[in-house]
């Protein structure tokens, strides 16, 4: 293991040794290539720089206290980069390619991989990107799809505690019908701004509405959003929202624990009947809110200043 102050680690980018790729020429994936190169080589009109064309995931690896190691929920994820592949027109990364690299660049890097309560985990990053020469809005023809691995400490300074949330009205993160439901990285590049001037204001993140009535609850900067009353887990349903797999691990854990479960549309009035609020997702895993404020109306939706009794447990029982 290196020697690296694990407790210490916030969430940024750290090289590792290697990184694994594959190349998706003539109609068909090749074989899995290791390479310690951070950078690539890309030309000047690839369709992933003009277009577009570019998909990525977030997943993380844990070391457990039987000393082994294990990944997050990997299939889900290669689910849902097929589904975003088939949304911008890329082709679509086999199940047990995406497993295979995945497992290949953890054990290629497991010197890096942050021992069990130390707080922080390996954050596995794939990346598929259309790199063919064209100046036409059209599908590349060739794909390099990638993985890299970086340790990672908590995503919110503090770790699990609650942070403030601010309503932006100004700002679309995704339109309905859209490409809101892909892991696309103009998806991000459309909160950026939003993002930035909640930071400025003090906020942990920014909290979007709906695109198109500015009157349900759409997701949490780039996190889903969920609520909890009487005894129930609510989660809004949404064509612009991606689902979350950390999202969708937690219902499930809901539904074990005895809580009931909603995914359905949520309208800004009711967010003042919540007891608990947050944000959850693969690199904040759930970040309660402690208050939610509406710039606009003057509104102050407060869940408290410490995690709830709900979200601890939810919490608690996800990691394990």
């Amino acid at each position: 293991m290196k020697n690296i102050e694990w407790s210490s680690l916030t969430f940024g980018y750290m090289a590792t040794d290697y990184n694994v790729r594959c190349y998706y020429r003539n109609g068909k994936w090749g074989e899995i290539e290791v390479s310690s190169d951070e950078y690539l080589k890309l030309h000047m009109a690839a369709t992933c720089l003009h277009y577009g064309q570019e998909a990525f995931e977030g997943l993380k690896a844990y070391r457990c206290p039987d000393g082994k190691v294990r990944v997050f929920r990997v299939e889900e994820n290669a689910a849902r980069l097929q589904n975003t592949s088939r949304g911008i027109v890329m082709p679509e990364v086999p199940t047990d390619l995406f497993v295979e690299m995945v497992k290949k660049v953890v054990r290629l890097n497991q010197e890096f991989i942050p021992p069990y309560e130390s707080g922080a985990s390996l954050y596995i990053r794939p990346l598929l990107i259309g790199i063919s020469a064209q100046v036409g809005v059209r599908p590349a023809e060739e794909y390099c799809f990638l993985i890299f691995v970086t340790p990672v400490g908590p995503y919110f300074k503090g770790g699990f505690c609650a942070n403030p949330y601010v309503i932006v009205r100004d700002v679309d993160r995704a339109a309905p019908l859209g490409t809101g439901m892909y892991k696309v990285g103009g998806n991000y590049a459309a909160s950026l701004r939003a993002n930035r001037r909640a930071h400025e204001q003090g906020y942990a993140s920014e909290f979007y509405l709906d695109a198109k009535e500015k009157k349900y609850v759409d997701e949490c900067g780039a996190a889903n959003f969920f609520g909890i009353k009487n005894n129930t887990y609510i989660t809004p349903k949404s064509s612009s929202i991606l689902p979350s797999i950390t999202n969708k691990s937690l219902m499930t854990i809901a539904e074990d624990l005895g809580m009931k479960v909603e995914r359905r549309p949520i309208s800004e009035d009711e967010l003042e009947s919540f007891e608990e609020a947050g944000a959850c997702g693969t690199a904040a895993v759930i970040s309660p809110i402690s208050h939610l404020d509406d710039m606009t109306t003057g509104k102050v939706y407060n869940f408290g200043d410490k995690p709830g009794p709900w979200s601890t447990k939810l919490y608690e029982t996800l990691r394990g």
